[in-house]
């Protein structure tokens, strides 16, 4: 394995454990579909998540009463399933941003004890 594809790897389990957080975010913003979302991920600097992939975290969301979905006439193709947020879903926006903060604030603290970390480099 490259340093790369351990890279890529990383970052994607990175972003598995906080997709479910930026879903309901780029929901706060309005209500969207599916690929829609990937989108707003995407020009957020989150290009790595597929459309296919948000699916099944949409689908929790929704069962756990976070987001509700309705139909929208597609203008002469198939009708679009959107999603928005409940009061559920804000409610845990809020709180999953708190508990967010707090993760980036201990991660950074513990990565500023690094020699070198504060010019963005960690010296070997």
């Amino acid at each position: 394995m490259t340093v790369a594809d351990g890279a890529a790897r990383r970052r994607s389990q990175w972003l598995r454990g906080v997709l479910d957080l930026c879903l309901l975010a780029v929901n706060a913003e309005e209500p969207a579909y599916g690929y829609e979302m990937t989108q707003r991920l995407a020009a957020a600097g989150l290009e790595s998540v597929a459309e296919g992939s948000i699916y099944p975290a949409l689908g929790r969301l929704q069962r756990d009463g976070l987001l509700e979905t309705y139909l929208v006439d597609g203008g002469g193709g198939p009708a679009r399933k959107y999603y928005r947020l409940t009061e559920a879903g804000r409610a845990a926006l809020t709180e999953w941003s708190r508990e967010w903060g707090q993760l980036v604030g201990g991660v950074a603290a513990v990565l500023a004890r690094v020699p070198g970390e504060s010019e963005g480099k960690i010296r070997e």
